[in-house]
């Protein structure tokens, strides 16, 4: 039985899809039955831009043991990037105004 419950969130970004890059603004985001993974339920996420009406899209369908990887990945990756942002910014934040 399908749910058909999309969640969807706003997005401000890119993506490569059938005919080179585009700008994306949304993902719908659904955990259904899926259309090619072979799997019998998967997490799909459908990357579109609604401003230029969603002709394109750019899909992925994962397992639910790869989203859940996927989410602690992103997260990781968020917070180590954060972090070295920080630093470096604290770093040009005290150096001496010759050197900058």
């Amino acid at each position: 039985m399908c749910s058909y419950i999309v969640e969807k969130a706003a997005l401000v970004g890119s993506a490569k899809g059938q005919k080179g890059w585009m700008k994306v603004d949304t993902a719908h985001v659904y955990y259904d039955h899926p259309y090619h993974a072979q799997l019998e339920h998967a997490l799909a996420i459908d990357f579109v831009n609604t401003a230029e009406g969603a002709r394109e899209r750019v899909a992925v369908e994962l397992s639910a043991e790869s989203a859940r990887a996927l989410v602690k990945s992103i997260l990781a990756a968020l917070g180590s990037g954060d972090q070295e942002h920080a630093a470096a910014q604290a770093a040009a934040d005290s150096a001496p105004a010759y050197l900058t």
